[in-house]
């Protein structure tokens, strides 16, 4: 992914809402399936990690990214989003070549 790639996705993720809210279970089956199934609607996802979690959002946006295959868009405080192309043209919501 080019920087003017990652630099639009973070522009259009200021007008997102946090959806996925990380807490003191950590990262665990139901979360990575709620991440999964939010990014192939969205292909773009907020989250926020709760004080009382033990990893911090960088770790937990890794991890993420690293069990659902995508990107690490952006870490800031206790926030992050990641992006996942839909592999199926029809049903993308973001186009990065325009």
């Amino acid at each position: 992914m080019t920087g003017k790639e990652r630099a639009k996705l973070r522009a259009i993720a200021n007008t997102y809402e946090t959806i996925l809210l990380v807490g003191k279970n950590g990262i665990g089956p139901e979360l990575i399936k709620q991440a999964d199934d939010a990014l192939n609607k969205r292909e773009m996802i907020k989250g926020k990690v709760h004080e009382t979690c033990e990893l911090t959002a960088r770790e937990v946006c890794t991890e993420l990214c690293g069990e659902l295959k995508a990107e690490p868009i952006q870490v800031i405080g206790t926030k992050f989003v990641i992006y996942r192309q839909n592999k199926d043209k029809k049903k993308r919501v973001i186009f990065l070549d325009e």
